[in-house]
């Protein structure tokens, strides 16, 4: 295999959309995020994309090795830390978040 992409594997696809004004402070807390998710147990790459049409939306994928990695960080202090670095008094659109667990065949 050409490397831990191509392993297979399991990933959390976390979609949510933020409340208008809030679309660039969002995605600059992404791009300045301080990669604490790196260091959990399992984790193997997290992207972050938005629909072109949709800059609101925001489409989390995060790749782990099995979906336990998943689960332990996610109900953990982790996904805590991981999430300070979010403007602060951002609101979702009520309704919006939605979490989907996927298989990782292949890259």
């Amino acid at each position: 295999m050409a490397g831990d992409e191509d392993a297979g594997g399991y990933v959390a696809l976390s979609r949510f959309e933020v409340r208008a004004g809030w679309e660039e402070a969002v995605a600059t807390a992404f791009r300045d995020r301080p990669h604490l998710v790196e260091h959990a147990p399992g984790f193997r790459r997290l992207d972050v994309l938005r629909p072109a049409a949709k800059p609101a939306e925001f489409w989390l994928l995060t790749y782990w090795t099995d979906e336990q990695a998943f689960r332990e960080w996610h109900r953990g202090h982790g996904r805590v830390e991981a999430h300070r670095g979010m403007p602060a008094g951002l609101k979702l659109i009520p309704g919006s978040a939605e979490l989907l667990d996927l298989e990782h065949v292949t890259s």
